[in-house]
């Protein structure tokens, strides 16, 4: 038997899979933790006050940062994927992204103007290079079990969901309640504990994700028999024209905005610059791209418009469903009464006792079993590993002692108070951290999943047009949910009391939303390409997400000026209006896109 043939990896399984599966599970749980972490801060830092100790920033500023600053996270992993298959291999790229991640998150902490700007391109790159090649690993350890990998993505995932909802959930409570450095420097800590748990680990994946070398080349080259269609000169012009006005705009968009225009590289073409530079930029990337289709054959050709419509289509969901961190985060601190009393205050403690401590006691269990696995051969890694889960247990079982003691149902002594770091108080008050909404939709995620995976293997199984539509539509509730929520929220008006029912409605619609199209789109790059495009088209694939996450910054900026002239629930109510517009165009264009697909589904 070769070193590297898959049955090696199944010879020491946890839970029915390799232990190198969750060596991957853990390093993607830290670093989700810490990309949510920091993400569910970055608005609230920037439009709170000097006072509480945020940068004072207007909500459009901010927006169009943040909007900038996720864009160019998806788009950092087209170069992070081709140095990884071309350069440095997986394993590095997952160690560089990691470092680069770490060193991030801390100077976002330091909280100076350079620290910050400097946290976020270093957060940038280093997402480029771990993104996409953790999924690459975990595709080559499976490339012979095809019947398992479907299972092993679904594991994967939960420690996704996982490691987002505990760092909003902690990452956010500590920004929010003791002080912003904290939040951001805690996100750093986490992601250094996975990349050191990463690198102890690597040998249990044999030799997937090397660098690639003279021999490993050959044979890749030798399995690839499809016919290449090289790009030409004039379309590689084009290319670096396209990307070069792109990757400029989405830098001095928030440049312009920020320097008031003393900083604008487009300045010489007139007020419109950035809309003209953009407009050329994707006006050059269309040509480039209908003419590429004209290349191939007409099934080929057909199939490609196809999966070109899905990434149109979600270009208008992400811009809509990544209001999470942005207006719809505005809106939980500014707009919605988060403070609890009596009966309601007891429901709150238990429920996120509840949902604090089972899932990470279940986390805490599949680490055992990995432990037990893996301690022999790998000893240091799972003591680093341990030590986060000690870490992590600590501050949460602490958030919930501060949140008890603060609502009345604690009594703490002066001297465990000042051990703990807890601030003494003479009030009984429970208020909800306006980062905790955002936790909703991994909850949501975990507990629904499952109820979509088999509905999507059932007769019931719609079509990919139909699970757009009907996902569209979903966001569609969500938004109409807080826009009916605000209604009563005059125009102009900067504080509200708002339920904090729409809220968790919102999340509800909008998490079914995201299982009903997110799953589905790659899913069919996958389907529909040929193998020879698949990197082609997953680059236009993750353009298209880039340009939806600035599209929910640029939709996040005009939210003052819309809430100050209509009123803030005219600004959700044009969010639902799109929703729908979006979900019935994708039902109506369902015979034509079936025709397309030639079968596939």
């Amino acid at each position: 038997m070769t070193q590297n043939t898959t049955d090696q990896f199944f010879k020491n399984s946890v839970l029915g899979h390799p232990a190198g599966l969750f060596v991957l599970f853990f390093t993607e749980m830290w670093e989700r933790f810490s990309f949510y972490g920091m993400r569910s801060l970055l608005i609230l830092f920037l439009t709170t006050s000097f006072a509480d100790g945020g940068w004072e920033w207007t909500r459009e500023n901010a927006s169009a940062l943040f909007g900038s600053y996720v864009g160019l996270v998806y788009l950092s992993t087209m170069m992070g994927g081709y140095f990884a298959d071309k350069v440095i291999g997986f394993r590095w790229a997952v160690v560089v992204g990691a470092v680069l991640m770490t060193l991030g998150h801390a100077s976002m902490a330091v909280e100076t103007e350079f620290s910050i700007y400097l946290g976020l391109l270093l957060l940038v790159f280093g997402n480029g290079f771990f993104k996409p090649n953790m999924t690459s690993i975990i595709s080559e350890m499976y490339k012979d079990r095809p019947e398992k990998k479907d299972g092993a993505y679904t594991l994967f995932y939960m420690g996704v969901n996982a490691g987002a909802f505990f760092g909003i959930l902690l990452c956010g409570y500590l920004g929010e309640k003791v002080g912003w450095s904290y939040g951001f420097g805690l996100a750093g800590i986490f992601m250094f504990f996975g990349m050191l748990q990463f690198w102890l680990s690597q040998n249990i994946f044999g030799e997937i994700g090397l660098k690639p070398n003279k021999e490993s080349v050959a044979k890749a080259a030798a399995l690839d028999t499809d016919k290449r269609n090289p790009f030409t000169p004039w379309q590689l012009v084009v290319i670096a024209m396209s990307s070069i006005l792109g990757l400029l705009w989405i830098l001095n968009d928030p440049a312009s905005k920020i320097s008031g225009g003393k900083v604008n590289v487009f300045g010489f073409l007139g007020a419109n610059g950035n809309s003209i530079a953009i407009v050329t930029a994707l006006v050059l990337f269309i040509i480039l791209l209908v003419y590429r289709f004209t290349q191939y054959s007409q099934i080929t050709r057909e199939k490609l418009i196809a999966v070109t419509f899905f990434a149109f289509l979600t270009i208008f969901f992400w811009a809509i469903f990544e209001q999470s961190p942005n207006s719809l985060t505005i809106f939980a601190n500014d707009y919605t009464n988060r403070v609890l009393e009596g009966n309601w205050s007891v429901v709150f403690l238990v429920m996120n006792s509840l949902i604090t401590i089972l899932p990470l006691a279940i986390i805490t269990f599949v680490l055992y079993l990995m432990f037990k696995k893996t301690f022999k051969d790998y000893a240091l890694a799972n003591i680093i590993l341990s030590m986060s889960f000690v870490i992590i247990w600590a501050i949460a079982i602490w958030m919930l002692a501060k949140d008890y003691y603060t609502a009345g149902y604690l009594s703490l002594s002066d001297e465990t108070l000042a051990l703990l770091k807890i601030e003494k108080v003479t009030t009984a008050l429970t208020e909800v951290p306006a980062t905790w909404f955002s936790t909703l939709n991994s909850l949501f995620i975990i507990t629904l999943a499952p109820l979509f995976s088999k509905l999507w293997e059932s007769k019931y199984n719609p079509s990919a047009n139909f699970k757009y539509g009907i996902g569209m539509g979903l966001l569609a509730m969500g938004m109409a949910c807080i826009a009916f929520g605000a209604n009563g929220i005059e125009a102009g008006a900067k504080t509200a009391s708002v339920s904090m029912i729409w809220l968790i409605l919102v999340y509800l619609f909008h998490t079914m939303a995201e299982l009903c199209i997110s799953p589905v789109g790659l899913s069919y790059v996958s389907k529909l390409v040929p193998a020879r495009m698949i990197a082609f088209m997953f680059g236009v694939w993750y353009l298209a997400v880039a340009i939806g996450m600035k599209g929910a910054g640029m939709f996040g900026e005009n939210i003052d000026k819309i809430a100050n002239e209509h009123g803030l629930s005219y600004f959700f109510w044009m969010l639902t209006i799109i929703s729908v517009t979006v979900g019935v165009f994708s039902i109506l264009m369902a015979p034509v896109i079936k025709k397309l697909m030639h079968g596939v589904r």
